[in-house]
């Protein structure tokens, strides 16, 4: 499909006002659709570990109102969450801020052996507009594993296990020490702290694939994530919810942000490449944005927000978002996951990501967002 007719046809879905279909589960729906870019996926479902999690959002004068629909979703069976993990990463050191009042999200710092200096701003900006891996793993220092999990557990979202950085071979339990500028030319130091070692996940589908590479050999046997994070889709949706409907949720589960810092995380999170200052060309504005547009390199509509968090890595893609359209006055959420690894050998870097996932996410939040349209009165 050329860029031109895609353009066209996202334009006649964003101005179509027909009824919906009536029924049941948008989900079934939506996945029974004879799409290319839908049927290619549910004619192997097994095989791609979809797990989808919709929800629904309807305002009243009472309140806000949620229904969930979910398709494969399930705790025990395990997918590797990659980059999702940063969303609680950067609201939980947004968090920590407010418990020290020599620091605030413009306080500049670097990372004891790191060259980089940047702000907490800064960093949470990154992780949402090109999901960088360094920023986040700065985040994670100033955090330490113990205080991640013990802060979301605290908050009740559901079943995770932060264990590890990304992209970042160390499995090091010892965070390191934050030097952080107090003015120009006075700094403190913020030390580190020793984190609990992770207990191997007993979970269904922790070993995958029939091999993979470690140090450029090939190693003939399931590659094993039983050491690595662990986020569902539950846990995830739950996160999201909380961020974006505090008063939903009792004050103890909540995230414990300002106003300022609410607001700064929630624009993180819908910005696109170019307006946090990168360039267009290299980072389109579904560079880190799969549903509705991850197959296309047009600019999202001003009237659309997505505010999201993906992740991509051993050949699975996952997106985790709360999508609005101003103007026709549509929104919902959406939290999906699929495996796109033929060969079953992971670690060498042929996965059907621009293929078959990017283009699944994309219909699956395409015809989400056209019955989400036909739906609103």
């Amino acid at each position: 499909m050329t860029r031109s007719y895609l353009g066209l046809c996202l334009l006649v879905l964003f101005h179509c006002r027909a009824p919906g279909p009536s029924v049941s589960d948008p989900l079934e729906h939506v996945l029974r659709s004879p799409h290319p870019n839908i049927k290619r996926v549910t004619d192997h479902i097994e095989a791609h570990e979809v797990q989808i999690r919709f929800t629904q959002i309807d305002r009243t004068e009472e309140g806000v109102f949620f229904t969930d629909y979910d398709f494969q979703t399930d705790e025990s069976k395990y997918f590797y969450p990659a980059s999702t993990v940063k969303l609680p990463i950067a609201a939980l050191a947004l968090e920590k801020l407010n418990h020290i009042d020599s620091l605030d999200m413009n306080t500049r710092f670097y990372v004891e052996g790191d060259s980089v200096e940047t702000t907490f701003a800064e960093a949470v900006s990154e992780v949402f507009a090109v999901s960088d891996n360094l920023a986040n793993n700065r985040l994670f220092e100033f955090l330490g594993q113990d205080r991640i999990n013990s802060g979301l557990a605290r908050k009740g979202v559901g079943r995770v296990r932060i264990a590890h950085r990304l992209g970042d071979p160390s499995d090091d339990l010892a965070t390191k020490p934050l030097i952080v500028y107090e003015n120009d030319s006075t700094t403190s130091i913020f030390e580190g702290s020793i984190n609990t070692a992770p207990k191997p996940l007993d979970l269904k589908g922790i070993k995958k694939g029939k091999g993979y590479y470690e140090d450029g050999e090939l190693i003939d046997e399931a590659f094993d994530f039983s050491l690595k994070n662990y986020y569902p889709i539950a846990t995830q949706h739950q996160v999201l919810k909380r961020i974006l409907f505090p008063e939903k949720f009792a004050p103890e589960e909540r995230f414990d942000l300002s106003a300022d810092q609410r607001d700064y995380l929630l624009n993180a999170m819908q910005a696109v490449p170019r307006t946090a200052g990168y360039d267009p060309a290299i980072y389109h504005d579904s560079y880190v944005k799969f549903f509705m547009y991850g197959d296309t390199k047009e600019n999202i509509p001003p009237t659309v927000k997505i505010y999201n968090k993906v992740g991509f890595a051993y050949g699975t893609l996952t997106d985790c978002a709360y999508i609005v359209d101003t103007e026709n006055k549509v929104e919902f959420m959406i939290t999906a996951t699929i495996l796109v690894n033929k060969n079953g050998i992971f670690n060498d870097n042929t996965y059907e990501y621009e293929q078959v996932g990017i283009p699944f996410l994309a219909e699956l939040g395409r015809q989400l967002y056209h019955y989400e349209v036909g739906r609103t009165p």
